[in-house]
């Protein structure tokens, strides 16, 4: 199993225009920058912006029928990405994992893989102390910001691995790490899916994308991934045919899977791309599909 960097959190990024104010080349005299009422009015209109969009994009997504959102395909959602990354379908046995994988990423720990070495098992800990402070983590606040990025154990060993297992017995823990799960990774994933006019099926397919590959933009992450494909086909929302569009995603997956700590591509051939080339764009059960050579089903 292999994470993605973490390099920014899941909300909208604001894009403002850079306004240059060029002197002659051979003055001396300083270049002024833009005036700082300029500089204000454009970061507002920028913010506004995404906010009108923010609520239109809100309104589609409202009209449309909940997909991957829906509680049974959530439930599913969970257990095909535990069946790829930890050969179970009981995603709720994973709250306590908690390993280094030797992938230069440090620990990585419950149900959606959080690392110390990308940035989301600090933020899930510290949104976590936030509202319980005492937690049998919060000790190892300090260490896993001076971790955060590397694949250090610096300041958790020896007793990070048990306090985490020791906490995951706590239901508020639980909570804690699928409200982060959905936070970073599935509720923008869906919501992008959505937007693109996928189905349930490639609502899925972009989920099991930034869980493993991490919410970031370059070549191998997910954002990366979907501009990739979207250079090779128009996905639905632009006018496109969705089993062409997903067809391109999970041929650049495949290709990132490839170059990945264990080269592993099962994910995709014989799970995600068998549900496409089925035509099961709702995911509808029952499910058979194989990960690693082992075969899982869902009635």
């Amino acid at each position: 199993m292999r994470r993605g960097v973490l390099f920014f959190a899941a909300v909208p990024v604001v894009a403002t225009a850079a306004v240059f104010f060029l002197a002659p080349a051979d003055s001396d005299e300083p270049v002024p920058g833009p005036p700082a009422a300029t500089a204000g009015s454009a970061r507002e209109e920028a913010k506004d912006r995404a906010e009108r969009e923010r609520e239109q994009d809100d309104a589609v997504i409202a009209g449309l029928p909940a997909g991957l959102s829906a509680p049974d395909k959530k439930e599913l959602a969970q257990r095909l990405v535990a069946s790829a990354d930890n050969s179970t379908l009981d995603w709720r046995s994973l709250y306590g994992s908690i390993e280094d994988l030797g992938d230069g990423q440090g620990y990585t720990a419950g149900i959606a893989g959080f690392c110390t070495g990308t940035h989301d098992l600090l933020t899930l800990v510290e949104r976590y102390t936030d509202d319980h402070p005492g937690n049998g983590l919060a000790r190892y606040l300090p260490a896993l910001r001076e971790v955060d990025g590397t694949d250090s154990h610096e300041g958790l060993d020896p007793g990070f691995t048990d306090a985490w297992r020791a906490e995951a017995e706590v239901p508020a823990f639980r909570k804690a790490q699928e409200e982060e799960r959905d936070r970073v990774y599935f509720e923008p994933s869906v919501r992008l899916a959505k937007l693109d006019g996928l189905s349930t099926l490639g609502q899925y397919v972009y989920y099991d994308a930034i869980i493993f590959h991490g919410p970031d933009t370059e070549r191998d992450g997910f954002y990366g991934l979907r501009e990739q494909a979207m250079r090779q086909a128009e996905t639905p929302a632009e006018g496109g045919d969705e089993k062409t569009y997903l067809s391109a995603f999970l041929d650049v997956r495949r290709e990132a899977l490839r170059n990945s700590r264990d080269g592993d591509t099962t994910r995709v051939d014989t799970a995600q791309r068998r549900f496409l080339e089925a035509g099961n764009l709702e995911l509808a059960t029952p499910l058979e599909w194989q990960v690693y050579g082992d075969t899982y089903q869902v009635p």
